[in-house]
């Protein structure tokens, strides 16, 4: 059959899911715009289900940073669960027939509003995924943690507009978990402050692209009041050189592995001979002023040691002049010696995106490689 010519030259459109998460809302059609979205519809709370002729824009294109995490729609059923008689079964058998000869990793599945206070799609998620496990031949990663970031997973989101899943890397998804990063309840009554979610929720996200920190790690971190973070810290057997110059919550006094500075960053000096593994920079001031901090106290961090830093930019009203901060920074933190290697919009960000760093060094296995546990190095 010859096909018109018109028609040839069209481009193939694919479809992918990807979450903008709701403070980037105002940007959104910029966002997708960039990623060449042909067309778009709005699922659950932040997600759009986009039809593209350029997949690749979505991981590539500077607007990435603004999507939390992407999906290729290998299989979509547009429906209504919840008046469906069998939809678990039906689901069930439908992901085996599609999915099965592709060998999945592991299958991970969940809610469309993974915040909302109806619990039942959490619930039916939970139990697709129960009957999706009895179903398929044994699965070499039966948590979020066991996952390869490399291999193939399959992911599936549920919700009232129906059932949407595909395959791909948890590093190409840009999270180990169905729609993004782990989320951290912050509701608990010891809780310091939320800045002990984001580093939790950045720790876990870290698992897509090295491998965590021993216990007894050293961090240095920067601006630590009220101590959020640092209590996270803390409570996962590291230890912490805090800075700031406005106290730490008193919860936090005589907490082993804790040491408190109480200090202006800018003036901070470490002791002679001191040296860290990891340095953890969430400061208030201007980005140019934070990584100039960050540069300063460099030569204290180990060989490979590691940065998490949080990018704070102005409102996002457009996506140039983040992304044009961003560029700027990250050119002064390479010049510097350092690597950028993963970056990310945690739940708990506002209108900033966390960088993840790391000190170059001649050799991988320089002094700093001796903070990871053994069999975790690659």
């Amino acid at each position: 059959m010859t096909i018109p010519a018109e028609t040839a030259s069209l481009p193939t459109l694919t479809p992918w899911l990807v979450r903008i998460p709701e403070i980037f809302e105002g940007v959104a059609i910029e966002v997708l715009k960039q990623f060449g979205a042909e067309s778009s519809t709005r699922l659950g709370h932040d997600f759009y289900l986009i039809k593209t002729p350029t997949p690749q824009a979505i991981q590539q294109s500077e607007a990435a940073k603004f999507a939390r995490w992407n999906l290729p729609m290998d299989h979509t059923w547009p429906c209504n669960p919840l008046k469906m008689e069998g939809f678990i079964e039906k689901a069930a058998q439908t992901l085996l027939k599609k999915f099965g000869d592709r060998k999945p990793q592991g299958i991970f599945i969940g809610p469309l509003n993974p915040t909302s206070p109806d619990k039942y799609y959490k619930g039916l998620a939970s139990n697709l995924r129960g009957r999706a496990l009895q179903v398929f031949p044994k699965l070499s990663a039966d948590t979020v943690e066991e996952q390869n970031p490399t291999s193939e997973t399959l992911f599936c989101l549920v919700g009232k507009e129906g059932l949407f899943c595909g395959m791909q890397s948890p590093r190409a998804c840009n999270g180990l978990y169905p729609g993004g990063s782990k989320y951290i309840d912050q509701d608990a009554p010891d809780t310091i402050s939320r800045a002990g979610a984001k580093i939790a929720e950045a720790l876990h996200y870290l698992l897509l692209h090295r491998p965590p920190l021993i216990a007894n790690s050293h961090w240095l971190e920067l601006g630590a009041c009220p101590g959020g973070m640092t209590s996270e810290l803390l409570a996962r057997g590291q230890r912490v050189t805090a800075i700031d110059r406005a106290p730490l919550d008193q919860r936090l006094s005589g907490r082993p592995g804790l040491k408190f500075i109480h200090a202006d960053v800018a003036t901070f000096e470490p002791k002679e001979g001191s040296s860290f593994d990891a340095l953890l920079s969430d400061l208030n001031g201007t980005p140019e002023e934070s990584i100039g901090h960050v540069i300063r106290l460099l030569p204290h961090v180990k060989k490979h040691g590691l940065v998490v830093f949080t990018l704070k930019v102005s409102r996002v009203e457009t996506v140039e002049d983040p992304c044009a901060i961003f560029r700027k920074i990250v050119k002064t933190a390479s010049a510097a010696g350092l690597r950028l290697f993963a970056q990310t919009h945690l739940t708990y960000n506002r209108h900033e995106f966390t960088l993840f760093l790391e000190k170059t060094g001649a050799s991988p296995r320089g002094a700093a490689w001796d903070c990871f546990a053994p069999g975790q190095r690659r």
